[in-house]
C-alpha cells in the first residue's frame, strides 16, 4: 500500500493506492451478449411502422406454418429467430450508439487548478480562512460541473 498526497480527489483524505491480484473467468454470456444487434424500437410509435411490421411478422410466419412438422425443434427455433431478427432490421433498423459529447473543456481545466491551488495553501496552512475558502471554491467547482454536464446531456 502506498500513499499518495499530492492526488487531487476533491476531498480532504489523501489517495491511497493498494496492489491487488485477481484471476477473472470470463463465461460465455458475456461473450455472447455483445454480438446482439439492438433494434430501434422507437420507431414502433409510428403506427404505420408497426403496421408494416405486423404485417411482416404475419407474412413471415404464415410461409413457417407451411413447413415440415418433422423437422427438429433447434431448426425451427433458428427459422423463427432469423424471420423475427430479419422483419425487425428491414422495419425498424438498427439502433445507433449514442456519441458521448466532451463537456470537459478549457475552462473546467481552471476550475481545477483554482481548486488545487486552494487545496495546496489549505495544507500548507490549515487555518480556518483557508479551510473556508477551499469550501466555497468546491462548491462552485461542483456547480460549475454539474451545469456543464447538464448542458451537454
Amino acid at each position: 500500500m502506498r500513499s499518495f498526497r499530492g492526488a487531487d480527489c476533491d476531498t480532504d483524505h489523501h489517495l491511497v493506492i493498494a496492489k491487488v491480484r485477481e484471476r477473472l473467468a470470463v463465461g460465455n454470456q458475456a461473450a455472447q451478449r455483445f454480438d446482439r444487434q439492438r433494434f430501434n424500437l422507437r420507431k414502433l410509435n409510428e403506427p404505420e411502422v408497426t403496421e408494416q411490421y405486423q404485417i411482416e411478422i404475419t407474412n413471415r410466419f404464415a410461409a413457417l406454418e407451411n413447413l415440415n412438422d418433422d423437422e427438429d425443434v433447434d431448426m425451427t427455433w433458428e427459422n423463427i429467430k432469423e424471420n423475427s431478427q430479419t422483419s425487425a432490421k428491414e422495419n425498424l433498423g438498427l439502433q445507433q450508439l449514442k456519441q458521448n459529447k466532451p463537456w470537459f473543456d478549457e475552462e473546467c481545466l481552471g476550475f481545477l487548478d483554482q481548486r488545487k491551488q486552494a487545496k495546496m495553501q489549505w495544507m500548507q496552512d490549515p487555518s480556518q480562512s483557508n479551510v473556508d475558502n477551499l469550501n466555497n471554491i468546491r462548491h462552485e467547482v461542483s456547480r460549475h460541473f454539474r451545469n456543464k454536464k447538464k448542458a451537454y446531456l
